[in-house]
């Protein structure tokens, strides 16, 4: 395979990468890292750092979106941002110093019963008391539903999904994937936000969780830019097709389309630790 045929097939796969990222709130990264290490046998430290760069191109390309739509909350970007920014980095740093296969085996676990607890439960509409915590942080917003209507609600159980992304952030500092899916998880599950909400703030935090790993991975030495290129031009092409497709869907379908990414995530996170291929 010639060098032009490799970046067109990493650019044509990367769009449909930025295409999930965006409307999942995971990243480009849960895609592009199995790709790069397992077809095209890419060392994990490269991959991880162009997956690091498409993160951040993903981010670029919904968050703006999602804000001019009144859909991500930026005051709860923000904040969670403290967490997730401080995980990132210890991630990073541990990431030549502690094997990734026992935490992939266990973010594999998790992401399973993710994948199941997201289809069960049913909490878009928020009737629990609002907690003391995020109105004293003013952790709350008003998501459209239609366009004469919308949904007021306040965040729950703060420093339950304040612990959750500094794990996410942990995660993506150390597997470069973006650990969209424990931040959807963190904000959908433990602080209860509506789940528009929760993939599109997602989108709007992964950028800079990324940009904080990435300037690690710089430093090392493992951003190429014969493999950056290609993939960040996809995903940011692709995560702007997303954007426009999320306001359309309806949450059951964002919801299933969650669970099926985290699942194929989860049991691939797995099976290549188990090989020794983390």
């Amino acid at each position: 395979m010639t060098t032009l045929e490799f970046s067109l097939f990493l650019f044509v796969t990367s769009i449909a990468a930025g295409l999930l990222g965006a409307l999942s709130g995971l990243g480009g990264g849960v895609v592009i890292v199995p790709l790069l290490t397992l077809i095209f046998r890419v060392d994990i430290h490269y991959a991880i750092g162009a997956s690091l760069v498409s993160v951040i191109a993903t981010s670029s390309g919904a968050a703006a979106a999602y804000v001019r739509e009144g859909f991500s909350n930026i005051r709860v970007g923000m904040f969670l941002e403290i967490a997730t920014t401080l995980g990132a980095l210890v991630g990073a740093w541990l990431t030549t110093r502690v094997p990734t296969h026992a935490i992939g085996i266990v973010f594999g676990v998790v992401l399973l019963y993710s994948a199941f607890t997201a289809l069960k439960q049913h909490h878009d509409v928020i009737t629990q008391r609002p907690d003391p915590l995020a109105l004293r942080l003013r952790l709350l917003g008003s998501l459209p539903i239609s366009p004469t209507a919308h949904q007021d609600y306040v965040a729950q159980r703060v420093p339950a999904g304040f612990g959750l992304m500094t794990l996410a952030g942990t995660l993506s500092g150390l597997l470069g994937i973006g650990s969209g899916a424990v931040k959807v998880i963190a904000m959908d599950q433990a602080m209860r936000l509506p789940f528009k909400v929760s993939t599109t703030t997602s989108n709007f935090m992964i950028g800079v969780t990324a940009a904080a790993s990435a300037g690690l991975y710089l430093r090392s030495g493992y951003l190429a830019p014969a493999l950056a290129m290609p993939v960040m031009l996809g995903v940011l092409l692709g995560s702007l097709i997303g954007s426009r497709l999320l306001v359309r869907i309806h949450v059951r379908t964002l919801k299933i389309v969650f669970a099926l990414v985290i699942v194929a995530l989860g049991v691939e996170m797995i099976v290549n630790s188990l090989q020794g291929k983390l």
